[in-house]
């Protein structure tokens, strides 16, 4: 006969995010401080979110709207805890929301580095009569509570420590403080804390022993890696954090094939994917989400933020692009900038000094030198000459230029807008054009040249 599986218990993540975090010497909450351009609390939210829970709770303190405007997810629940009283009060100010039969994962909004495949491992050892705890082995356990066992190697209870004797202060396996435990039982646990301890708090940590005292078997998990269970308190663990997301990041891309000309000067924020042969210099940093297709390079000294670039687009260095779609086999710079809401269509030629926004590009045309275009359409195969600008801005509205496709815009040509250019057209040289150009013509504007002989130049005295 086969056994039944177990009922998998719905699972609800409560992250604690109260702390104020007065070593930041910050404005901000601690748990809003950026890592990799993010806040810490949304790589942890990242996380939970992973393990597809009914409900996540985020208890907050001091700060909390600022907290609250910030992290926006589905299925979040604010609990709001006013006053300090310790990790089991925190985590007491958000067990109204837990449903009956939850199975509760505890989290830290200061802990960003934590793996869904941690946690999940992690919650295969919790359930009605087991509970699942984290742990640590450090060189240096100081500041941590430290997990107390007995000869046979069962967790007896956790000892914070103030609290701790000099035998347990020896100890060098910590509690991360991440553990996974039944609801009904928690709720129980949670009702009987006491604050007899050193900081006159409530320890989240206290409910270890009462779940032996219980019967209740409390399995501990080693972490996998140290860098997952470091919390941040400063702007020091803070900079610690950021290196070692940066390595896993950069170590990520390499493995995937990318070429990375210094692991150590490449800055991976959020989502990015690769193709094949992708090259990255030095001193890039990605903002996801990106996405560089197969034989992409990417120069020393450039930012790209939610971009899409096709196959062997070259971008050459110093380059800022954001929130743009870059074709197959386009030239980018030295020292451009495209801007939110432009698409470059393949081959396109965007050179040094040369700033796009707002625009659609058409295949094979190019601006190599000194050009501003902003709010244009352009067409295919369209040469624009060095300091040509599109004057889209009348103070109050903004206004498109079209320039058809084949269209040659002559050197230090003012497009005022809304303005339209003819396929073929050839504009002038130093011409300020306000009115449609026809296709398939010459149009310029120029006024008449002079020379006065009895003009002399000022001299100083």
């Amino acid at each position: 006969m086969t056994a039944k599986p177990r009922k998998t218990q719905p699972l609800s993540v409560i992250v604690l995010a109260a702390g104020q975090g007065l070593r930041m010497k910050s404005v901000l909450p601690k748990v809003l401080q950026p890592l990799a351009g993010y806040p810490l609390i949304a790589h942890v939210i990242d996380a939970a979110k992973a393990l597809n829970p009914e409900l996540i709770h985020v208890v907050h303190g001091k700060g909390g709207d600022l907290v609250r405007t910030a992290v926006r997810a589905p299925n979040l629940r604010w609990a709001l805890q006013a006053e300090q009283r310790g990790t089991g009060h925190a985590v007491l100010q958000a067990m109204p929301g837990v449903p009956d039969g939850a199975l509760v994962l505890v989290l830290y909004g200061d802990v960003p580095l934590i793996r869904p495949a941690t946690l999940r491992d992690l919650l295969k050892l919790a359930g009605p009569t087991s509970m699942g705890l984290l742990t640590a082995q450090l060189g240096d356990a100081t500041g941590y509570g430290r997990v107390v066992r007995d000869a046979k190697g069962r967790v007896l209870r956790v000892v914070e420590q103030r609290d701790a004797t000099a035998r347990e202060l020896a100890i060098r396996e910590i509690n991360t403080g991440v553990m996974a435990v039944d609801g009904r039982r928690l709720k129980g646990w949670l009702a009987r804390l006491k604050t007899h301890n050193a900081q006159r708090e409530y320890y989240l940590t206290d409910i270890i022993a009462m779940a032996v005292k219980d019967k209740i078997k409390v399995i501990p998990l080693p972490a996998p890696t140290i860098a997952e269970v470091l919390g941040v308190n400063d702007k020091v663990q803070l900079a610690a954090v950021e290196a070692e997301y940066r390595r896993q990041r950069v170590h990520e891309l390499m493995l995937a094939g990318v070429t990375v000309i210094d692991p150590a000067r490449l800055d991976v924020r959020g989502a990015v994917s690769c193709g094949r042969d992708v090259v990255l210099d030095v001193n890039v940093v990605l903002d996801g989400p990106v996405q560089l297709g197969d034989g992409v390079y990417v120069g020393a000294n450039c930012a790209l933020s939610q971009v899409q670039v096709g196959a062997g687009t070259y971008i050459k260095p110093n380059c800022v692009i954001e929130r743009a779609e870059i074709g197959a086999r386009c030239r980018i710079g030295p020292f451009s900038r495209i801007r939110p809401e432009t698409t470059l269509q393949s081959d396109v030629h965007i050179g040094n000094f040369v700033e796009v926004k707002k625009s659609q590009i058409g295949a094979g045309s190019k601006a190599n030198h000194l050009t501003y275009l902003g709010d244009s359409t352009v067409g295919a195969g369209v040469n624009i000459g060095a300091g040509t600008v599109t004057c889209n801005y009348d103070g109050i509205n903004k206004w498109r230029t079209e320039i058809g496709e084949a269209a040659f815009i002559g050197s230090g040509t003012m497009l005022v807008a809304p303005v339209r250019i003819g396929a073929g057209a050839t504009i002038g040289a130093g011409s300020t054009i306000t009115a449609d150009a026809p296709p398939n013509t010459l149009t310029l504007e120029r006024s008449m040249q002079r020379s006065v002989d009895s003009w002399r130049r000022p001299e100083k005295k």
